[in-house]
């Protein structure tokens, strides 16, 4: 344990101190006596895996949640949070992980939708000009929502909780979405709001972000406050190890074999936009070998899930030979008829796409298996052979469960993820495609998922991972492509490129030469 950060050192009281907060749900206890506080001016972090009390405990402060025993002083005085609005009233913003922006509507008028009414729109427009001005958030107050990347609809979310004049300033998960570039642009501004004297309290997976933009972190680890550290005195193993409390082990990547088989080949892919705001797929073409993790990097929405869903059979191209799985052209198969000749999914959204929610484990097993010959037997469903899929699942990718075949919902988001990432690896695919493994999952299932990806290339597989988190990228891809507006860069070597280059990429910069694989 470190001493305070130096700001609690002052007389001022700290702009928000919870005390002892508890919430119930049912038997489970989310937050079991959790004490915090933040000074005016500190950039705060708060960290703990998937299911430790984060989001409880910020919907408690952000009044979305009443506590069941505990206190809320802030700026020295208790008080009683009934609801967003007078978190507002109070003094507290708060950014969500998933934006709440209407497309059609332009940047001022989805803010002036979170202000008190009579607010003319030209009078709007000038305040979000000048604030933009001030911290350098480059926001056209005229521009529509559909037309902005996400870093600039992150933009406007920050935006619409300026205007409301805060304290505390609560950003979850803000850089999920971002680029390198972005990234530094948010840090410099959240610099500037600390500076001026507001708190930041900062939720992230990403250790390297948390360490360079705070100087405190309070941890949760199953509900509780286990410690607040300094982040400069601690490195990523010691906030890892302590968020988990055990060990962490190395992911390391292999180097890829010198010379290895193609198991997927992408030949002209092209696809006009599905919907208005869906992206045009143009010329896509790569391949994928045997022995390597080749990444797909990009910020959401530049193809990712048009790509996607052509590789899954989910959308099938009109004529053949765009997409060959060793040397058969399955361009015109179905999903079903993909994963009997080798192909391995992870869709992006786990819970409902990945898996049903209101299902066992046993039945989320069948639906990718159902098709292999393993649990169902003459169009007859073997239960016993599906619960024994998902024990076998739950066992070899350390899935915690509350019991021996639950529901789908009641596992926390890295468990889950874990499931539907070790449902398709156990099968051994020729390819495996997945997309944003290891988004919104806490560290030591992170380290989990990378490790099975790993070990299934080193088999021999082929896997091909869509991902924006350029951590994860080159933690582990031997190869790297980058999609923009519905293009595909040259494959690259990862040994031969860099983070900030593979950034600049991502934001539609020119071609990196020399480093195509």
């Amino acid at each position: 344990m470190t001493r305070p950060h130096a700001a609690t050192s002052l007389k001022t009281p700290p702009v928000l101190n919870a005390v002892g907060l508890t919430k119930s749900f049912g038997d489970f206890r989310a937050n079991d006596a959790v004490s915090f506080s933040i000074q005016p001016g500190e950039i705060h972090a708060l960290l703990g895996e998937n299911g430790a009390g984060k989001s409880t405990f910020v919907k408690l402060v952000y009044g979305l949640l009443q506590p069941d025993e505990g206190q809320i002083f802030w700026q020295g005085q208790p008080v009683n949070i009934s609801g967003p609005l007078q978190a507002r009233q109070l003094g507290i913003g708060m950014v969500f992980q998933h934006f709440s922006l209407f497309e059609s509507l332009s940047v001022a008028e989805n803010i002036q939708l979170a202000l008190p009414a009579g607010e003319n729109l030209a009078a709007l427009s000038d305040r979000i000009r000048d604030m933009s001005d001030r911290y350098g958030l480059a926001i056209d107050p005229d521009a529509y929502i559909h037309n902005l990347s996400v870093g600039q609809q992150q933009r406007v979310e920050v935006m619409r909780c300026l205007l409301q004049n805060p304290s505390l300033l609560i950003m979850d998960e803000p850089t999920s979405v971002l680029t390198l570039q972005e990234t530094d642009q948010l840090f410099s501004v959240l610099r500037q709001f600390a500076d001026s004297g507001m708190a930041v309290l900062f939720i992230s997976h990403k250790l390297d972000e948390i360490r360079a933009l705070t100087s405190r972190a309070t941890v949760l680890r199953r509900g509780r406050n286990v410690g607040t550290v300094d982040t400069k005195k601690n490195n990523n193993r010691q906030l890892a190890e302590l968020m988990v409390g055990r060990k962490i082990a190395d992911v390391t990547r292999q180097s890829a074999p010198d010379q290895s088989k193609a198991v997927c080949v992408i030949k002209n892919l092209q696809r006009p936009k599905p919907t208005a705001f869906a992206v045009t797929l143009k010329d896509i073409s790569f391949t994928a070998n045997a022995g390597e993790i080749l990444a797909i990097a990009g910020i959401a929405g530049n193809g990712q899930d048009e790509i996607m869903a052509a590789l899954s059979g989910e959308w099938r191209p009109p004529s053949a030979d765009i997409i060959l799985l060793d040397g058969q052209d399955i361009s015109h198969l179905g999903p079903a008829a993909r994963r009997r000749v080798g192909l391995g999914v992870v869709p992006e959204e786990r819970n409902g796409h990945a898996a049903i929610p209101s299902m066992s484990l046993s039945d989320n097993a069948l639906l990718t298996s159902h098709s292999l010959g393993k649990a169902v037997q003459h169009g007859v469903i073997d239960g016993a052979a599906t619960k024994a899929i998902a024990a076998e699942v739950i066992d070899k990718f350390d899935v915690r469960v509350p019991s021996d075949d639950p529901m789908a919902a009641s596992l926390s988001g890295g468990n889950l993820q874990k499931f539907v990432v070790g449902r398709e690896i156990i099968k051994s695919p020729r390819l495996l495609v997945v997309a944003q493994p290891t988004w919104g999952v806490d560290v030591g299932a992170a380290v989990s998922i990378r490790k099975s990806m790993l070990d299934l290339a080193a088999r021999g597989s082929a896997v091909i991972m869509i991902s924006q988190d350029l951590e994860e990228v080159f933690a582990i891809a031997h190869k790297i492509a980058v999609l923009h507006g519905g293009c595909l860069s040259d494959v690259m070597l990862a040994s031969k490129v860099t983070a900030e280059q593979v950034g600049i990429l991502m934001g539609g910069g020119a071609d990196i030469e020399g480093a195509s694989a």
